[in-house]
Parts: structure tokens; sequence; C-alpha cells
């Protein structure tokens, strides 16, 4: 990867009333029925002011993600289709998105391959940044080092606004508000050329997508000509479904194994994370079988693994932390920890019942020795309360006499007496 996030955040930084050069501005409103409904182009610093700021909105979230995760970097396919689409795009960012055949055509692509249910609205947007150099210090000076000219493409969701109740002035009342289409923030969206290390590398595109989305391979493939990637939700996604399908029907057997798995996975990304320098971790079919044994996984279970791997991932294996589950991980070891505790707490309580079962019984059993005779009496009382202790004959009884003071209470055998 050649992109870096230094790279994404200069682009976005510049996304500002004060700082922002974007050129023209073009759209294609698109109906459910992949109709066009309307198109527009006007110079982008001829906008009124909260379109102004909607439209900039819209832009800078095509540029914000995690790099590898949702925000990709990809190259052209090596192929004829791939390398004329590789040229139209040149002339569409060349032709500063005046060329309205040139525009037609992307739309075109768009429309046909897009795969959305709804309403949606294409934008494109021109723009040209003239890139400050660098001192050694790192700050920025005025001279311009490179002149990137790029096009921004986003393609966002238009939905019926919620239901609501509001003030209609006409009639002085509440009632139910108009409903009225609504732009929302893009589901994908691509930069071309990229910009990578401060230029531009025409070789590559900067591709967007909403987190939790699909990637849209067909849009990659057939509108940008690049080779598919999938997100860090569906790398996820799919390395879930390999290593548990290949257990079967064998449900727990399957979670236990994947948890142990997604654990060793989070000591390696946590490594990784703890030293910048290092690269990602690959997980690689060599890899993978490495933490399958680890989780002491079957044989049988392995080697179904290991062909579904390649099947799926094939030649690109996906980053660790991209299939990394944290929450699954920090769910597991917290249960496991419970499980401990709960485990002590029981241990606890039966040597705690042991305990009282012995204070029982030595409390019921009989005060007199194995031949009949009687056991000695034993009294635990302070110093000064035994010099006080005396027997005497009552009623015919010979007694041991203690003293109580007021407030005194006594145990005999272990149980409160009542005095």
């Amino acid at each position: 990867m050649n992109i870096t996030k230094g790279d994404v955040l200069e682009l976005r930084r510049r996304l500002k009333k004060t700082e922002c050069t974007f050129g023209n501005l073009c759209g294609c409103y698109v109906n459910s029925g992949k109709q066009v409904v309307v198109k527009f182009s006007e110079p982008f610093s001829e906008l009124e002011e909260d379109e102004f700021y909607k439209y900039l909105e819209i832009a800078k979230k095509t540029l914000s993600g995690t790099l590898g995760s949702n925000l990709l970097e990809l190259e052209f396919d090596r192929n004829e289709a791939a390398e004329e689409r590789q040229k139209y795009l040149l002339l569409l960012k060349s032709s500063k998105l005046t060329n309205e055949e040139l525009l037609d055509r992307l739309y075109e692509q768009i429309i046909e391959q897009y795969s959305y249910p709804g309403n949606y609205l294409i934008l494109v947007y021109h723009d040209i940044y003239d890139v400050p150099s660098k001192a050694t210090s790192g700050e920025e000076q005025e001279e311009s080092e490179e002149i990137y000219e790029y096009i921004l493409c986003a393609v966002c969701p238009v939905e019926l606004a919620k239901p609501a109740l509001g003030y209609r002035e006409d009639e002085n009342r509440i009632g139910v508000r108009v409903r009225d289409w609504v732009v929302g923030l893009p589901d994908l969206g691509f930069v071309y050329p990229a910009f990578s290390n401060r230029g531009s590398d025409v070789n590559a595109v900067m591709y967007y997508v909403k987190t939790g989305k699909s990637s849209h391979p067909e849009f990659i493939e057939n509108v940008l000509g690049c080779v598919s990637q999938r997100t860090a939700a569906e790398d996820k996604q799919a390395f879930e479904s390999v290593v548990k399908n290949a257990f079967g029907e064998d449900e727990e057997q399957a979670d236990a194994a994947f948890f142990k798995i997604q654990k060793t996975i989070s000591g390696m990304v946590a490594e990784r994370e703890e030293d910048e320098s290092l690269p990602p971790v690959s997980l690689t079919a060599e890899t993978l079988a490495d933490l399958v044994a680890e989780a002491e996984v079957p044989e049988s279970v392995r080697e179904q693994i290991g062909k579904s791997y390649a099947h799926v991932f094939g030649e690109m294996p996906p980053a660790a932390h991209n299939v990394l589950d944290n929450k699954l991980v920090e769910e597991g070891t917290r249960r496991a920890h419970t499980a401990q505790l709960e485990q002590k707490v029981a241990a606890l309580q039966q040597e705690l019942a042991a305990q009282a079962a012995g204070r029982a019984e030595e409390d019921d059993a009989a005060p007199w020795n194995e031949d009949g005779a009687a056991a000695p009496i034993e009294l635990r009382v302070p110093e000064s309360k035994a010099e006080r202790i005396h027997t005497s004959m009552v009623g015919g009884q010979k007694c041991l006499l203690i003293p109580l003071d007021e407030g005194e209470s006594a145990r005999i055998n272990g149980k409160e007496t009542p005095l």
C-alpha cells in the first residue's frame, strides 16, 4: 500500500470554506427504476452557502475511514478493458468535467453496475491542488512541489424524510410535515488519480465504502477497471465462515475453536500495534495453519479450513486486524473470567458448608466420655470473671454459679442462650 494516512488527512484538511479549490461540480439524480431524473453542472464557488457546506460534507466523507478497512487502494486490472477505463478516467479528469459526453458515460456505467434498490445521487467534483513543498523540519513552504489534479466521485442514497409533525404556517396549526427527498452521505465513492506520497498516482484509485456496507465488486471491476478488494467487514465475515463451516453441524466445537483462533490473532495484532515500525500481520495460509494447530483443531477439520481458505482468499490473504473480532475476544475473555470466579465461589461455598457441618456435629455430640462417665465442663471466660465463679447448692442440686453483668450474653455449645 502506497497511500498513507498522512496523504488522506492532507486532502481532507483542505475541504474548508477558506481552502477548498473545487472547480466544477456535476451531478446526476437517478430514481429506483434506474432512470435519470435530472442532471446538473455548476461552478462550486457559485453555490449558495448552505449548499456549499452540504456538498463539502459529502466530499469530506468520501475521504474518511480507515485505510485497508473501508478506504481501499485499488490497482487497475491487467487487461485491455481495464486499460481503456484508466484512459477514460484520465480524459475525464483532464476535461475538468466540461465534456458532457464523458460525464454521461460515467453516469451510464454507474447506473448499469451499481446495485441499489432506491433513489440515489451521483456527484462528481474536479479539483486542482497546488501541493506545497515541505522543509526538512516537516513544515509546509509556500513554493509548490507538484500540481495534483483529480476527480472525486460520490454515490449518495436519496431517501424520504421520516414522517413528523411541524408548524404549518399557512394554516397556523401543527400538522404533518411534507416529506421531502433528502440526500444522505455517500455509500461509496472514489478519488482518481490516488494521492500517494503527496503526489499523483495514475495507476491507483482510492476507493471509499461506508462502514459495514458491501464493497460492490461489480462497481470496482466494471466501472473503475480495478481488481476488487474486500472491506474489513467482508474479510471478517468470510474468515468466520471458512473456519466455522469446516466443523459442519458441531456449532459448539466450532465456536470454541474460532474463539481460540481469534484470541491468538488478538495477541499478534497487539504486538504490532506496540511497534508502529512493523508492517501489519498478513494472515497467510501458513500463518492460518499455525493458528488452527494451536487451537487444537482436529486434523480433518484443519484440511477443510485450508482448502476453503485458499478458495476464498486465493493469493490475497487478509490483514490480521481485518479478521479480528475484538468484541468476540472481549466478551469471551469476560465470560471465561466470570466462569473462573463462579468456580472459586462454588468451591468456597462447599468449604464453608463442610466447616459448618463439622461444627454442627461437634455441637450435637453428647457430653459423655466413651466409658459413660460425664465429660468435664469447659468454660472460656475472662480472668476477671473466672475469679467470681463459684459452686453452690440450689434446690438440693449442686450448681456452678456464673455472675452476669448487665448486657452480657452467653453461648452454650455454639448456640446463643437466652438469659
